[in-house]
């Protein structure tokens, strides 16, 4: 592939508005894909401006591994009526990306240190240009016009960061085939408290990805027959509310799923009052079928 001069990189990546290296692909890269697919800038312009964004963690791309590069280091007419179909709008993002995945496989654009697509630059973060990345998505969806796509869109994006949020800040818990995540009291939807007539309230929000490949339900049908309680050494404590419907929450392979559960007044149903003692130890126990855990707790007045 061409050598790119200085004077058409610098037209690429100002095109439309600058854009920083922490920033989620810009909005102008679907215009200039465009302009590329009807010949207005050329191969060499337009692949090495999306091998910059790559390289600096601006965009991410799956990489798909090819047996032969194309003749010469060419670019397959495909890829480029995939470009002008994904610049009218009549192409999804990942298919459109999928295709520059193609050319990084086949080495048509070669990444700096052959760092794979999708990985973030040397000295980066991580978090920053994958977090923007998501985001993105989620911006993108306010341009759907039909309510309906539009919010699906929306839940699903804020999903994806939620995810990320937990996987880039806390720790796995691995239990069977689940991993999960916890934040911590004083966390976002994890609070502990004593109301004022005395009763303690206990909140709990956790994420659970299941890492196999099989579905797996959580399991939890009432208070009395539950596999998550609150332990203190010498009683448990079973819920007083609890957002798993039907008594499960089912976690499709590779998915992962949030759930919340409150520790308070007896609701019956074999429930109990949850009753906090300063000079015991709590912990958050998960009894599941395919293994258990215990998670310290560490309240406090």
């Amino acid at each position: 592939m061409k050598v790119l001069a200085l004077a058409a990189a610098a037209a690429f990546l100002l095109a439309g508005s600058a854009a920083s290296a922490q920033e989620a692909p810009p909005s102008w890269v679907r215009e200039n894909a465009g302009y590329w697919s009807e010949g207005i800038l050329d191969d060499a312009a337009f692949l090495d401006g999306i091998k910059y964004l790559i390289d600096n963690g601006i965009m991410t791309v799956p990489r798909t591994d090819v047996e032969a590069a194309p003749g010469d280091g060419a670019v397959p007419s495909w890829i480029k009526s995939n470009a002008a179909l994904w610049a009218s709008g009549q192409l999804d993002d990942a298919s459109f990306m999928g295709g520059i995945g193609y050319l990084v496989g086949a080495g048509v654009i070669a990444l700096d240190q052959q760092r794979d697509a999708g990985s973030p630059p040397s000295g980066s973060e991580p978090s920053d240009s994958e977090l923007a990345r998501l985001q993105a998505e989620l911006d993108a969806c306010d341009e759907i016009k039909k309510a309906v796509t539009r919010l699906d869109c929306q839940d699903g994006a804020r999903h994806a960061i939620a995810v990320y949020s937990y996987k880039s800040q806390y720790e796995p818990l691995s239990v069977g085939p689940i991993n999960y995540y916890w934040g911590g009291i004083g966390s976002e939807g994890n609070e502990f408290e004593i109301s004022p007539t005395g009763q303690a309230l206990l909140s709990i929000r956790m994420l659970a990805e299941n890492t196999s490949s099989e579905n797996v339900a959580l399991a939890c049908t009432s208070p009395q027959i539950c596999a998550y309680d609150v332990w203190d050494g010498q009683s448990e404590f079973k819920y007083s509310g609890m957002d798993f419907t039907n008594g499960q929450i089912l976690v499709r392979p590779g998915d992962a799923k949030e759930f919340n559960m409150l520790f308070g007044p007896d609701i019956g149903y074999g429930g109990t009052q949850f009753v906090y003692d300063p000079g015991r130890d709590y912990v958050f126990r998960i009894s599941e079928g395919f293994g258990s855990a215990s998670v310290p707790l560490g309240l406090g007045r």
